[in-house]
C-alpha cells in the first residue's frame, strides 16, 4: 500500500508469488509417482526411500511459524526472495542427487525453504489487499492450494512418462528451477517491499520459542510421517509437554513486552481465528488423506498406470479451482455460509464415492466416481479460500505472517493425521474385504471428519452473527448518547 492507494502491481505480484507457492504445495504430493522410479534408480529400499516424501513433509510443517515471523519483522519481500532462492537450490540439489542420502538431505533443506515461503504468500495478500479484493486474492490462494494438492499425482505422471526411466525422476525436481529463476525475477520487479524495521534478533527473534514449538510439531508430525513402522507414538507425549511450554513461554514473552513468536492472543482474543484454524485442521485431515488413498485403490485396486490414477481424481481438482476463484469473489457477502456449504457439499461427495464403488463393476469405478469428485471440488473450493478469508480477517497485518503460518501449521499437522489415518483404514480393510470394501471405508472415514469441521464452522456462523448484532447494539448505543449530549 502507498499513500495514494492500492499498489497498482498487486495483482502480477500476486500471480508471481501464487507460482512459488504452486510450487512448493505441488512438491507434497508430485513425488510420491516417482518414488518406484527412485527407487530402483537409487537401489535403495522402501523404507529409506519413503523419507523423501516424509522429509519434505515434516521440515514443511515445522518452520511455518517461524517462517511467518521472520517475515513479519524482517521483511515479507525480502523473506519470499531468500526462500525462494533456497527452493530451486534445494530442487537443483535433489534432482542431481547420485544417493538416496543426498536426495534425503536435499528434500529436507527443500522443506524447510518452503515452509519458510509459503506464509509469505497470505502477509502479502494481507498487506497488498483489502476489503472484497482481499477475498479474491484469497479466492486465488485457495485455488492454488486446492489444485496443487490434487494434480500432484497427474503431472508427476506426465513428467515420468515424457522423460522415462532410468533418470525421469530427476525432473520431477528439475522442473521447479527454471520456473523458480523466473519467479524469482519477476517477484525482484514486481512484488513491493515493505517498510524495513530495525531490529535485534537476538531481542526481538523469540529463538527459545522457536526451539519448544519445534519440538511440539515433530513430536506430532514425526510419528504421523513414519506411521507405518509404529514406533514413535511415544512422541505425542513429548508434544504435549512441550506445547504446554510454549504457550507458557510464549506468555513470559508477551508479559515482558518483547515479541513472541506465536501471540497466543491470535488464538483468545482475535474474533474467528482460532475455530477459523480448527475448521482447516479438520477439513484438510479429511480432504488431504484422500489422494493416497485413491492412489492405492486405482493402481492396487485396479491396475491403473500412476498417470491413470492422477488423471481419474482430476475432477476434483477441476472443480476446486474454479470454486475457490468464485468463492473469493462472494466471501464479502456471504461469509461463514460460504464455508458451511462447502462442507456439507463435501461430506455428501464423499459419501456419494463410498456407496457408488459398491455399486458399479470395479472397470467402471473410475468413470463412476468422477461426477461425486467434480461436486466434492466444487464444495471444496467454497471452503478453503473463504476460511482463509475469515480466519484471518480480524488479524493485524503486524501479525499477517505468523497468523497465516500458524493456519497453515494445522493444515499440514491435519494433512499428516488424515494421511495416516485413512491410509490404515484403507490397507486393514482390504485385507479381509477388498478394494472396493476399504475404500468405502476410508471415504466414510474423511466424511466423519469434515462433518466434525462442519459442525465447528456452523458454530462460528452463530457466534458470527452474535458479534455482529453486538457491534449493531453498540453503535446504537453510541449515537443515542450522541443524540442525548447534542
Amino acid at each position: 500500500m502507498t499513500a495514494a492507494g492500492p499498489d497498482p502491481r498487486r495483482w502480477r505480484a500476486l500471480a508471481v508469488t501464487l507460482t512459488a507457492g504452486f510450487m512448493t504445495l505441488l512438491d507434497v504430493s508430485i513425488v510420491n509417482t516417482a518414488l518406484p522410479s527412485i527407487q530402483r534408480d537409487l537401489n535403495t529400499g522402501a523404507s529409506t526411500i519413503q523419507w523423501v516424501v516424509s522429509g519434505y513433509a515434516l521440515t514443511f510443517g515445522l518452520v511455518l511459524v517461524t517462517g511467518g515471523r521472520l517475515g513479519d519483522a524482517l521483511g515479507r519481500r525480502r523473506m519470499f526472495l531468500v526462500a525462494l532462492a533456497a527452493f530451486v537450490a534445494t530442487s537443483a540439489l535433489a534432482g542431481a542427487a547420485p544417493d538416496p542420502a543426498t536426495l534425503v538431505a536435499a528434500r529436507l533443506a527443500q522443506g524447510c525453504a518452503a515452509g519458510m515461503l509459503t506464509p509469505q504468500n497470505s502477509g502479502l495478500i494481507q498487506d497488498l489487499f483489502h476489503g472484497a479484493e482481499r477475498g479474491r486474492a484469497f479466492g486465488l490462494f485457495g485455488a492454488v492450494v486446492g489444485i496443487s494438492t490434487a494434480v500432484g499425482p497427474v503431472l508427476g505422471g506426465v513428467i515420468l512418462a515424457l522423460f522415462g526411466d532410468p533418470d525421469g525422476w530427476r525432473w520431477v525436481f528439475y522442473v521447479n528451477v527454471p520456473i523458480g529463476a523466473l519467479a524469482f525475477g519477476l517477484a525482484m520487479k514486481l512484488v513491493p517491499a515493505t517498510d524495513r524495521r530495525k531490529i535485534r534478533l537476538r531481542t526481538e527473534i523469540d529463538f527459545a520459542g522457536i526451539v519448544l514449538l519445534a519440538v511440539a510439531v515433530l513430536g506430532v508430525l514425526l510419528p504421523l510421517v513414519q506411521s507405518e513402522r509404529g514406533r514413535l507414538w511415544w512422541l505425542f507425549v513429548v508434544a504435549v509437554v512441550f506445547g504446554a511450554a510454549f504457550v507458557w513461554w510464549e506468555r513470559r514473552v508477551a508479559s515482558r513486552g518483547r515479541a513472541p513468536l506465536l501471540d497466543i492472543g491470535l488464538f483468545t482474543t482475535t474474533p474467528g481465528y482460532a475455530s477459523g484454524a480448527a475448521v482447516g485442521a479438520l477439513y484438510f485431515c479429511g480432504f488431504a488423506g484422500i489422494w493416497l488413498v485413491f492412489a492405492l485403490f486405482f493402481q492396487q485396486g485396479l491396475g491403473y498406470t500412476p498417470l491413470q490414477s492422477g488423471l481419474s481424481v482430476t475432477p476434483f481438482a477441476l472443480g476446486s479451482a474454479v470454486s475457490a476463484a468464485v468463492a473469493g469473489r462472494f466471501v464479502s457477502r456471504f461469509g461463514r455460509r460460504l464455508t458451511v456449504a462447502g462442507l456439507g457439499i463435501v461430506v455428501l461427495a464423499l459419501l456419494s464415492v463410498a456407496l457408488v464403488v459398491q455399486l458399479v463393476p470395479p472397470s467402471a469405478a473410475g468413470f463412476a466416481v468422477a461426477g461425486p469428485l467434480l461436486i466434492g471440488g466444487i464444495g471444496g473450493g467454497m471452503v478453503i479460500s473463504p476460511n482463509t478469508t475469515l480466519t484471518l480477517e480480524c488479524v493485524p497485518n503486524h501479525l499477517a505472517g505468523v497468523a497465516g503460518g500458524a493456519l497453515q501449521t494445522g493444515q499440514r499437522i491435519g494433512t499428516a493425521i488424515g494421511t495416516a489415518v485413512l491410509a490404515s483404514v484403507f490397507e486393514s480393510v482390504v485385507a479381509s474385504s477388498g478394494h472396493r470394501t476399504a475404500l468405502t471405508a476410508a471415504m466414510s472415514c474423511a466424511a466423519a471428519a469434515t462433518v466434525v469441521a462442519l459442525a465447528l464452522a456452523t458454530l462460528e456462523l452463530r457466534a458470527r452473527r452474535r458479534r455482529a448484532v453486538l457491534t449493531e447494539d453498540q453503535r446504537a448505543a453510541r449515537s443515542a448518547a450522541d443524540i442525548h449530549r447534542t
